[in-house]
């Protein structure tokens, strides 16, 4: 898995504006207090700028950010001082991530599961991830479904033009590999001139069907608790776009 959002770290929080980030903060923290974790050691894989982290350190768990691009840490960063929060940020592969000792429950949102593309490495993860949690430790992600990859966003283009900033985001799914494209255009001004540098990054996702997502738990050792669809309590769908997983650590494994 290539580093993502290299060129795109600078301008990734003024382009998710539309993200709500507080909202989405309040259902993983209910979803986390119904299981009885309203305290202790949170890590988050995938945990970009640190919108999510930062706002969870603010619930008042002890937050542990993971991500393998250091250009989106380094923002990670920014807001753990502006936060004066004591949140921890390690620059790793969520494939080989590494603790200190466990914790007691492990996120991952935004999609960040669907960037890995083989199944095999999505079970060495789970299988990571089983390890380092507490006994009957909780596991909390997302990821988007197949209906919004071939659905919603396939052969789709977004792109805005904003006054300091412009982007074109064109998306190209392959059914029969299961994967999805993202062929990302930056322009970005520099210098007085009003010239702008263009930067292009590509990203592949992969979508997951939640009984291939169950399997791989089991195989790496987790218990499947329930899944839902995003950001409700009700049972996930064929329209669902992104689905919530909770699963629990189930013993340990070799990994």
């Amino acid at each position: 898995m290539a580093e993502a959002y290299s060129n795109f770290a600078a301008v990734y929080d003024a382009l998710m504006d539309n993200i709500p980030y507080d909202a989405w903060a309040d259902y993983l923290h209910g979803l986390l207090v119904e299981y009885d974790i309203a305290s202790g050691i949170l890590a988050e894989l995938g945990c970009g700028t640190g919108n999510i982290t930062e706002r969870m350190a603010d619930f008042g768990y002890d937050m542990i950010g993971i991500d393998n691009s250091p250009a989106m840490l380094d923002i990670a960063n920014e807001k753990r001082e502006q936060n004066h929060s004591s949140s921890l940020y390690l620059c790793q592969d969520m494939r080989e991530f590494e603790l200190y000792g466990t914790v007691a429950a492990i996120v991952s949102l935004c999609d960040s599961v669907n960037y890995i593309t083989e199944p095999e490495e999505l079970t060495h993860v789970f299988s990571l991830v089983n390890n380092y949690l507490d006994p009957d430790g909780l596991f909390i992600f997302d990821f988007h479904t197949e209906h919004y990859y071939r659905d919603v966003v396939a052969e789709a283009t977004i792109a805005e033009d904003r006054d300091d900033i412009s982007f074109i985001w064109d998306n190209y799914y392959d059914e029969e590999e299961q994967i999805n494209e993202y062929d990302l255009a930056l322009f970005i001004p520099e210098g007085k001139d009003g010239l702008y540098r263009k930067y292009e990054e590509v990203h592949y996702q992969r979508a997951y069907e939640l009984e291939l997502v169950k399997e791989l738990l089991e195989k790496a050792g987790m218990e499947f608790v329930t899944a839902y669809d995003a950001f409700t309590k009700n049972p996930v769908n064929e329209k669902s776009e992104r689905i919530y997983v909770i699963a629990r650590e189930h013993g340990k494994k070799t990994v």
